[in-house]
């Protein structure tokens, strides 16, 4: 019922294009996120030509494989893709119920967790968890990551995991015939 479902909504382009445009773009954030500093600095040297500047913010891109674990890149990933999935999955669903009311509460909250929740998990091997540690030292708790098995990797993987929910409960949805309670 759910690969029949993922067939029929992905079947049509504007929803395969909007999938891979938000996997894309939840991606480029992933991985550009720890080098925003570097960016922003070569966007104020006047020697370093636009082109230069694209061409290596194209090379970072190379990063998931190199400064990732193979686990947080992994997850990374699946994230992107899972999330490009949520938006896409929500976008069919609201256009096939356009005018009936619902409630996507359940829905919105558990894709806006696990994007959240796989952020917080975002790292490489050399710096960590990037986000969260960033947060946890504004509050003196950079430590508490080394009592975790995982360094904060374990937030990438809840973040799959609400992601994986989340979709779970849209498809049902779509599946699910509109019926009046009242």
């Amino acid at each position: 019922m759910y690969v029949k479902t993922l067939r029929v909504v992905f079947a049509k382009p504007l929803y395969t294009t909007l999938f891979l445009v938000i996997s894309f773009f939840v991606l480029s954030v992933a991985i550009m996120l720890p080098h925003v500093g570097l960016i922003r600095t070569l966007w104020q040297y006047e020697s370093v030509s636009v082109v230069e500047i694209l061409l290596l913010t194209a090379n970072l891109y190379g990063s998931l494989g190199t400064n990732f674990t193979i686990l947080s890149a992994s997850y990374t990933v699946v994230i992107a893709l899972l999330f490009g999935i949520q938006v896409t999955l929500l976008a069919y669903y609201l256009k096939s119920i356009r005018n009936k009311a619902t409630n996507l509460t359940s829905v919105g909250a558990s894709g806006v967790g696990g994007l959240i929740s796989g952020f917080f998990g975002i790292g490489c091997a050399a710096c960590g968890t990037f986000l969260l540690s960033s947060i946890l030292v504004l509050f003196g708790a950079g430590g508490l990551l080394a009592w975790l098995p995982f360094g904060g990797e374990e937030f990438g993987l809840i973040g799959v995991g609400l992601l994986v929910y989340a979709n779970y409960l849209i498809i049902k949805k779509i599946n699910a015939p509109l019926v009046c309670v009242s």
